[in-house]
């Protein structure tokens, strides 16, 4: 491993533990030319993972675009950080572990909506009228019986 300040190429482990999510490992590491240390993190690689979205286009998966929809969902609801980690975890854990190659966006938005729904109802109700493409009022109203149900 390449140390970043200094760019030797000889740098030891001082420390290993598991990180805080339990997918990876956080490693310490001393450079033996400059003496500085930082923190590197191991994770398990995934096989390469195509979404294909609504239009029938095909793009590799990115892990930020579920947070971001999740994260607009629940701006200024009382949902922390740890929660919204916690959700796309479980719904990156789902993904993977259907083992396919391919996965149709509206799984991962069904996924995604079912966590919201246990999380907080408004957060659900804002995502699914962007997901679900909310034409009108009744659409939306449609939506909010179904929650308050």
């Amino acid at each position: 491993m390449k140390c970043p300040f200094c760019g030797h190429e000889n740098t030891r482990v001082i420390d290993s533990r598991p990180a805080e999510d339990n997918n990876s490992i956080r490693r310490r590491r001393v450079c033996d030319e400059c003496a500085k240390r930082f923190t590197t993190y191991e994770k398990i690689e995934t096989i390469p993972l195509i979404i294909i979205k609504k239009d029938n286009n095909r793009e590799a998966y990115d892990r930020a675009k579920i947070e971001g929809g999740v994260l607009r969902a629940c701006h200024k609801r009382p949902v922390s950080a740890v929660q919204i980690t916690n959700l796309v975890d479980d719904v990156e854990t789902k993904i993977f572990s259907m083992e396919e190659k391919e996965i149709s966006s509206n799984v991962i938005g069904e996924l995604v909506m079912d966590r919201l729904k246990d999380l907080d109802a408004v957060a659900y109700v804002r995502f699914a009228s962007v997901y679900r493409e909310f034409k009108d009022v009744n659409t939306f109203m449609d939506e909010l019986k179904k929650v308050l149900k």
